[in-house]
């Protein structure tokens, strides 16, 4: 999106010039302003895309959809063409975005836990693949929901500012009820590499929320990253180790 894509670089005064030159637009129009998305000032300056490619750069609406009105207003923007909404369908307009690219890595995933979970004292038994491999897809699947379902769905009621923290604590809250269904089955530490597994994949995805978002920043964002990103796969290792050993010690 342009809050994202300004915040980070790819959406710039230089991307603009850029395309302008590229596109001819002066042979095409008469006039020399640009309306671009207000979104997007976090990472344009107006007065650089006036002295890259001669074109005054106007800050329109948020919504595309206000483009006619703000046009018809003589470029003035109202109030309501400055705010902005975060309602649960616009936290929620992504969530299938982010599924579907949680797929191809399960393509590959999905397999690989079934082998793993099947290794023992016997070097590798088909039931207790079937038994624990089942375990760690389900794990594998509610930290994929909490992450990137309920953690946007609810993320004005999640505690904490951090997104990896709203999406750790989405986690553990749909994990503890995975245990407790799986707890005549299974030990206390394979219970805890599932919990820790699915807790670092709700945090994860939920990161991946930050620029969906109208309030995070480029180097909050950043800040998050560097502090939550070795948390998570620490929680990953750590989960693997315990889950392999966990046949072997009873």
């Amino acid at each position: 999106n342009v809050w994202c894509a300004a915040g980070k670089g790819s959406f710039s005064a230089d991307e603009v010039a850029d395309v302008v030159k590229r596109t001819q637009l002066e042979k095409v129009v008469s006039h020399r302003k640009l309306i671009l998305p207000q979104l997007c000032a976090n990472g344009v300056t107006a007065r650089d895309v006036k002295k890259r490619c001669g074109f005054k750069a106007e800050f329109g609406p948020i919504r595309a959809s206000d483009l006619p009105r703000f046009i018809n207003a003589r470029m003035k923007a109202d109030t309501a063409m400055r705010r902005i909404s975060f309602t649960l369908k616009e936290r929620l307009v992504l969530t299938p975005v982010e599924l579907s690219l949680t797929g191809k890595p399960l393509l590959w995933i999905l397999p690989v836990l079934f082998l793993l979970s099947g290794i023992g004292p016997d070097i590798f038994s088909f039931s207790q693949a079937d038994l624990r491999g089942i375990a760690a897809w389900m794990a594998l699947f509610t930290g994929v929901l909490a992450g990137a379902v309920l953690t946007p769905a609810l993320l004005p009621w999640l505690p904490g500012r951090a997104f990896a923290l709203k999406g750790g604590i989405a986690g553990l809250a749909c994990g503890l009820p995975l245990c407790a269904f799986y707890w005549a089955d299974f030990g206390v530490r394979t219970l805890g590499a599932l919990l820790l597994w699915l807790t670092a994949i709700s945090s994860w995805l939920a990161m991946n929320f930050t620029g969906s978002t109208p309030y995070t920043t480029p180097t909050g964002v950043e800040h998050e990253m560097k502090r939550a990103i070795p948390a998570q796969a620490a929680a990953v290792i750590v989960g693997l180790i315990i889950w392999l050993a966990a046949p072997f010690t009873g």
